[in-house]
């Protein structure tokens, strides 16, 4: 089921790297977010449109394109901006799922706007759309030395303990995408940040 063009009212992305190579990677907590919330709506995000992996769903009473641009993550602000302009949506309704380096895994921070904190798949959405859209950080931990640098760590595989604390946060996360979708962004920080 495909809406008319104008029916879009949000977009929600997840971020992260395409290819079976970084499936369970730091980088791509952001797909497997977006991943739990499809599932919990029924629909695949398989549809190719606008460099991502695309769906169409109801949620929170709204019409949403779930996206997992595949531009890799540096560029992923190009579907972004293809999918925002064409549906004209403004930047306050893209929600975006990322991965955040400086938070411990499973802790969540959700914000309605501001830099990139040095994350270059945000640096990309910016320089696309803007940087007044709300997101939702998901904590991937720090590189624990073993790592030689940050790009070595982002693209390592999770550990088991890691990925199940990620897991184990999916609801919060499809909880808090629920209230910003509703409009209730102040509720879904007191709940679901920490």
């Amino acid at each position: 089921m495909f809406f008319s063009k104008n029916a879009v009212e949000w977009l929600i992305v997840g971020l992260g790297n395409p290819g079976k190579k970084y499936e369970n990677t730091h980088h791509n907590a952001g797909f497997l977010a977006l991943d739990y919330l499809a599932q919990k709506l029924s629909v695949q995000v398989s549809r190719a449109k606008f460099d991502a992996l695309t769906a169409q769903a109801t949620f929170a009473g709204h019409k949403v394109l779930l996206m997992k641009p595949q531009t890799f993550m540096n560029l992923s602000g190009q579907a972004v901006y293809k999918a925002a302009n064409f549906y004209k949506i403004p930047e306050s309704q893209v929600l975006v799922l990322y991965d955040d380096i400086s938070l411990q895994p499973g802790r969540l921070r959700i914000r309605l706007k501001g830099s990139a904190g040095g994350h270059n798949g945000i640096k990309s959405i910016i320089a696309g759309i803007g940087d007044e859209f709300p997101r939702i950080k998901i904590g991937v931990g720090e590189r624990r030395g073993g790592e030689a640098d940050l790009a070595d760590f982002v693209l390592s595989q999770f550990s088991k303990q890691d990925k199940e604390a990620i897991g184990a946060r999916f609801d919060d996360i499809c909880a808090a995408a629920e209230l910003i979708v509703k409009g209730q962004a102040a509720q879904a920080m007191n709940l679901y940040n920490g």
